[in-house]
């Protein structure tokens, strides 16, 4: 949240969105979902401590760097705002407004629907069938995930950066989610095709949604509307955890009963649907008399 918050502060009006894609660039380096089999024959794995050791390194390292940015925050608040606190004249502290909270969840839900979603089980390779005993193959399909994100969140985020139209943009990664796991159940194309749609979709929504958070919320109340943001998609994440659990248990899907996935596929598509429905709303809102600006704002104009 502290990470979010700063970066919006910082980047609200100049190139925001490009900040957040290279911001989630930079976290996903570290969980992708091959970077442990491809360390395990290295040296450091040799000794079960070693990583460990790694692990307080790597946290240690975090902590200089986030003492560094609090020394580099302050001499820059020092000269921004002379004389003032951290956002100029001190003004009285007020709840976040009703209508914020309202925005920042239907940005969660939005993220849920379309970011977060667990993917189905690896063995939905059987739907083609495609290598049922290599977890290598399948390690490699959802690394795809990772690999299309770190490349073209920061692309996309540029992109929005210069030609504005945040809520068309959230409609077209909102598109590209249904049809990817109907596709999955359906058809033989090779899995590398929807997986590699699914990146892109994956990459645009986050790209165009948590910076736009940042001009529809006040700067004092940032913190509480991510907050608020990642509570409600961590609830649905665990919640949808269970549900496609029970999907794939009661339609006893196996590799011997590969037909007993479609289920959750389907229920991943309808959840693209409802994605599309608020992308469609927002941007109905963005485009009439009560809009806040993401569809005008842009590096050239950031008052839009």
């Amino acid at each position: 949240m502290a990470v979010t918050t700063a970066i919006a502060k910082w980047f609200r009006g100049k190139e925001l969105s490009f900040a957040f894609g290279v911001n989630l660039t930079i976290a996903r380096l570290g969980p992708s979902p091959r970077s442990t089999p491809r360390a395990g024959p290295a040296p450091a794995y040799q000794h079960w401590q070693w990583p460990l050791l790694i692990s307080v390194g790597f946290a240690t390292f975090c902590v200089t760097g986030a003492i560094a940015y609090w020394a580099l925050e302050k001499r820059a608040e020092g000269k921004l705002f002379p004389g003032c606190g951290e956002h100029g004249p001190r003004r009285p502290r007020r709840p976040l407004p009703l209508r914020h909270r309202v925005l920042a969840g239907g940005g969660a839900v939005r993220h849920l629907l379309l970011r977060d979603v667990p993917l189905p089980d690896l063995r939905r390779e059987v739907l083609h069938g495609g290598p049922r005993d290599e977890p290598e193959e399948g390690g490699f399909l959802s690394s795809l995930l990772t690999l299309f994100a770190m490349v073209f969140t920061p692309l996309f985020g540029l992109l929005v950066d210069k030609v504005g139209k945040r809520a068309l943009f959230m409609m077209f990664g909102s598109l590209l989610i249904v049809p990817v796991y109907l596709v999955m159940a359906y058809t033989r194309v090779p899995l590398l095709v929807p997986m590699a749609v699914m990146g892109i979709a994956f990459s645009l929504v986050p790209a165009v949604m948590w910076p736009s958070v940042a001009y529809l919320v006040e700067q004092p109340k940032l913190g509480t509307a991510y907050g608020l943001m990642t509570m409600i998609q961590n609830v649905g994440l665990f919640g949808f955890n269970i549900l496609i659990g029970w999907a794939n248990d009661h339609w006893q899907a196996s590799v011997a009963n590969p037909a007993g996935y479609t289920p959750g596929m389907w229920m991943f598509s309808v959840l693209g649907f409802a994605g599309l429905l608020f992308s469609w709303l927002l941007h109905a809102r963005e485009t009439g008399p009560h809009r806040h600006g993401l569809e005008t704002i842009t590096t050239a104009h950031p008052r839009g």
